[in-house]
């Protein structure tokens, strides 16, 4: 498991207090996966749940967490394995039927809404925001960098 330095660990905890809107040193659980990904991680919402023990919805809404109970959470986050860049071009290669490099984009919208975690309509807008050419094609190695990059 990987370990943070103490410098880390300050900026962790710095970012974790931007999130306690209470002001008691906590946060709520359906914030940790957002304080996860603002600090450079990339969990889904399924691991963050299996994480936090899978808590109901009023749990998830309701209860806090400090961070020291935080901290652990993220090493196991950090842990986990990553997808790489050629990992997502070649997945999104299977959809290039003419081989070109490009994917469509209403064909890729509607994979990101109904296969894996699926994302609603507005983060993919967000998502494929000047993605698209004029023919409605998405260059995938490029989309795939400016995901990377986010």
């Amino acid at each position: 498991m990987t370990e943070f330095t103490p410098d880390q660990i300050e900026d962790f905890k710095e970012a974790f207090s931007l999130f306690d809107r209470i002001g008691d040193s906590q946060v709520a659980y359906n914030q940790v996966a957002d304080i996860m990904r603002a600090l450079g991680q990339n969990p889904t919402n399924k691991d963050v749940t299996k994480i936090l023990g899978s808590p109901n919805a009023d749990d998830m809404a309701n209860k806090r967490l400090n961070f020291d109970a935080f901290l652990p959470m993220l090493k196991v986050v950090d842990a986990l394995p990553k997808g790489t860049y050629d990992d997502y071009v070649e997945g999104l290669r299977v959809f290039d039927k003419e081989g070109n490099g490009k994917v469509m984009g209403a064909e890729l919208r509607i994979v990101l809404s109904t296969l894996g975690e699926k994302m609603n309509e507005a983060e993919i807008d967000a998502l494929m925001a000047g993605q698209e050419d004029e023919n409605g094609s998405v260059h995938y190695e490029a989309f795939v960098k400016h995901i990377m990059s986010v």
